[in-house]
């Protein structure tokens, strides 16, 4: 059923503090007692079936997507519901309090889809914060709060978002985002691992629950896993997130529909669509992101008003096998193959068209894997393996080109994926490291895998040396604060001492900052 839409009573500021969600009274459920709710048999819980969080993601100028899953005893499978359909009530408000409502309706959590809700709100204002919550069998769900979009034509005075990826549960504590949750952002950017596949690892902070998954009913009971985390649920409970994955949502570095060995290719589709569906089911995802079988289209464009375009990819559903090779240079004929794609055909057409027509000031590359190539006569660890850009040299070269020949305006690339932090100016050809920089690109560390850090001043050094276009590299655990306006962008890189204990503090550990229409890394 579509949603009514209630009018808003005058305009209001909801103040710069963050909310991480709570259990307050459901001040409209009055709005909310329709005739086809009191017609619905009323279930019952054994306990609170919202354990998993609300979540809020892919905002647009008037509307956002509204997530849960009702899950009373989320660590068993069908998370303790029965194979039923449970109708759930919804409720979005201009204020804390849910008093003053602007949309509400009720949707069906359905079994065969994890009992997982996704409420596709329309008709809201641009640019402004709401707060919801849902309600089923009598019991509220946390509240959360989200925002939308601005305006399409407007250019905002300025955006703040964090990025983010890589949070293996096993290696340590989500510390990272109790501090994120407090940094009144517009919106999260996930750029994937945000579950991993292995098995439990004696001797690890904390343990994953049983072996290496491979089922619908596996990949459920991980998500649930991962979201019993009480500091993920309140950076999802504090703003709107948009969400790509990376390998470990279904295995480690897959490519394509290529199976890992001993599985054959239909065995490795059976696993790929039980994997696609579970992140379906746990993510702020719109309809058009509903997965068929092993296919699950996660590429797709957000604008945040004429300020920033984001440029969501998928490096891992479309790409070919990885080549071999330890991706020093020069590169090999394998790596220049113009078949060799991290893209796919089609996405890559869609990117180079949607970079072409952007409107935004700042045209952001929201992906998985590092695109600078770096070099490195010798060294403590493979820096780039044959998975990321550069075992791609091609496509790599081909996407960094057209940053040049078709003049995009401020091409920023954020990426996650390598557990380390990285600030690097991207030039067309790395072979010529005093060419002139075309885009920038910032890569952020992990929430918590590989556990505690480090921050390696020697080996950072001869490796800047070496690669004068990386201006920036540290080894901690944390995410990337940015602040954009119409003049510049701003990176903070937000670091924790370790993980594998709770309660760290955070660090502003290094500040970048970039001029619009100059793509140069600069110290703040």
């Amino acid at each position: 059923m579509n949603p009514p839409v209630f009018p808003l009573s005058g305009e209001r500021a909801l103040g710069r503090r963050a909310f991480v969600g709570s259990s307050l009274s459901f001040a409209a459920a009055a709005l909310l007692s329709n005739t086809r709710l009191r017609a619905a048999a009323r279930p019952s819980f054994s306990a609170d079936p919202f354990s998993l969080g609300v979540a809020s993601g892919d905002p647009t100028p008037d509307g956002v997507v509204l997530w849960t899953r009702l899950a009373p005893r989320p660590l068993e499978p069908g998370g303790g519901m029965r194979p039923e359909p449970v109708e759930v009530a919804w409720v979005v408000a201009d204020d804390e309090a849910l008093t003053r409502v602007v949309a509400s309706g009720t949707a069906v959590a359905n079994p065969a889809w994890g009992h997982s809700v996704h409420v596709e709100v329309s008709g809201l204002r641009p640019g402004r914060w709401y707060f919801y919550q849902f309600r089923a069998g009598g019991v509220e769900s946390p509240k959360g709060r989200t925002r939308t979009m601005p305006a399409a034509g407007s250019l905002p005075d300025r955006l703040r978002f964090a990025f983010a990826s890589c949070q293996n549960f096993e290696s340590g504590h989500y510390t990272a985002y109790e501090h994120m949750a407090r940094e009144e952002l517009d919106l999260v950017v996930h750029l994937g691992d945000y579950i991993y596949e292995g098995s439990a690892q004696r001797g690890r902070p904390r343990l994953h629950n049983g072996g290496e998954i491979f089922t619908l009913d596996d990949y459920r009971l991980r998500y649930a896993l991962y979201k019993s985390d009480p500091a993920l649920r309140a950076a999802h409970a504090a703003a709107p997130w948009i969400v790509t994955w990376d390998d470990h949502e279904l295995a480690n570095n897959y490519a394509g529909d290529i199976p890992g060995k001993p599985a054959s290719r239909e065995e490795f589709l059976r696993r790929r669509a039980a994997a696609y569906q579970a992140y379906y089911e746990m993510m702020p995802l719109r309809r058009a992101q509903l997965p068929s079988g092993p296919d699950l289209l996660l590429f797709r464009s957000l604008d945040f008003g004429r300020l920033a375009t984001f440029h969501v990819l998928d490096t891992r559903q479309y790409r070919t096998d990885q080549p071999q090779g330890d991706g020093r240079k020069p590169p090999s004929p394998e790596l220049l193959d113009p078949r060799g794609t991290l893209l796919g055909e089609r996405q890559r057409a869609w990117l180079d068209a949607g970079l072409e027509r952007s409107a935004g000031t700042w045209n952001v590359l929201a992906q998985q894997v590092m695109m600078a190539r770096v070099d490195l006569a010798r060294g403590p660890e493979v820096l780039h393996s044959m998975d990321q850009w550069p075992g791609y040299e091609f496509e790599r070269r081909r996407v960094v080109r057209h940053f040049r020949d078709r003049r995009v305006k401020n091409p920023v690339v954020i990426t996650g994926d390598i557990h380390s932090n990285w600030a690097n100016e991207l030039v067309a050809d790395f072979d010529r490291p005093d060419a002139p920089p075309v885009g920038v690109e910032f890569v952020g560390t992990s929430i918590s895998s590989g556990g505690d850090g480090a921050i390696e001043p020697a080996f950072t050094k001869e490796l800047m040396s070496e690669n004068p276009f990386v201006k920036y590299r540290n080894n901690e655990r944390g995410y990337v604060r940015c602040d954009v306006t119409p003049a510049a962008w701003r990176a903070d890189f937000r670091t924790v001492p370790y993980v594998e204990l709770p309660g760290a503090p955070i660090n502003t550990r290094a500040s970048f900052v970039v001029e619009s229409g100059r793509p140069v890394v600069r110290r703040a």
